[in-house]
């Protein structure tokens, strides 16, 4: 689709300048109080989104996922690169049907149906393990700057919603984010290679700022943490700059990860990869929640 309007260009071979946002942060209106800060910060923190008995009963649930022998060799099962564990599980919303009524709750949806202005279908939707002694890190990254260049995702009109299942502590790999980066796109460098995306999921080298860039967007912004016991949850804005650090503790980490995009925003050809990937990374079914 060379005749396309593309307004944020990335993947690309010289650096180039950050890019203000030209698209809105929120698209509808915000009713919920714990979205009061939503647009200027792009995240939110939900303290009690889940009870303990629900997360008992989701905890055993991604557990059973992780351990299923039918998905062994599953290409939506994704192996940590050093601890020989699960690192993450794909799809999860076909896989449970706890989890795909989960997504549909008027405290989730309904949340990203208010930031989106719109009817909303999932993205995508995965569980993550971060396995005490053993989990790796992901560096600084926007998620729209992927979900654009290998997706083709035309706008930041997407949200994501982190639930967490065990506590998150500072030292055990909790995401940090950048409040306010979300205004700002970071063009990325580099051809996206043929095939790349699996390797990617277990340490994404492609689709990454340099140190410069997040040395710039941090002196700017700050990094802060999202921290809280289990049954909290994360709302972020797809161009919110984040990433995690290692697990050395021995206190493991686990979220269910929802992605709800618009209806209006539906997929196209990728804008910067030869090819789309797969669709339970990305959905290409866009029926609304």
């Amino acid at each position: 689709m060379p005749d396309r309007a593309d307004r944020y260009p990335t993947r690309l071979p010289e650096p180039a300048p950050h890019r203000r946002r030209v698209d809105p942060v929120v698209w509808g209106r915000i009713e919920s109080p714990a979205l009061t800060e939503f647009d200027a910060a792009g995240f939110a923190i939900l303290p009690d989104l889940l009870t303990p008995d629900e997360v008992a009963e989701f905890g055993a649930e991604v557990g059973h996922l992780a351990q299923d022998p039918a998905l062994f060799g599953d290409d939506r099962v994704i192996v940590e690169p050093r601890a020989n564990q699960v690192r993450s599980v794909f799809e999860v919303h076909r896989l449970s049907d706890r989890i795909a009524e989960l997504a549909t709750r008027p405290e989730i949806a309904g949340l990203a149906r208010q930031i989106l202005g719109s009817e909303v279908y999932l993205h995508q939707s995965r569980v993550n393990y971060m396995p005490g002694f053993g989990g790796t890190g992901f560096f600084w990254h926007s998620d729209f700057e992927t979900w654009h260049a290998e997706d083709g995702m035309p706008a930041p009109r997407a949200v994501s919603v982190s639930i967490a299942l065990t506590d998150n502590y500072p030292f055990n790999g909790s995401l940090m984010v950048m409040p306010g980066s979300h205004r700002t796109f970071v063009p990325c460098l580099g051809e996206t290679p043929d095939g790349h995306y699996r390797e990617s999921l277990r340490r994404q080298q492609i689709g990454v700022p340099t140190e410069e860039d997040i040395t710039a967007l941090a002196q700017r912004h700050g990094i802060a943490q999202f921290t809280g016991r289990a049954g909290s949850a994360l709302v972020f804005d797809s161009n919110l700059m984040h990433g995690s650090a290692g697990n050395i503790t021995p206190f493991p980490r686990s979220n269910i990860f929802l992605v709800f995009n618009s209806v209006a925003n539906r997929l196209e050809e990728p804008f910067a990869a030869p090819a789309p990937r797969p669709e339970y990374i990305a959905a290409r079914e866009f029926a609304a929640v």
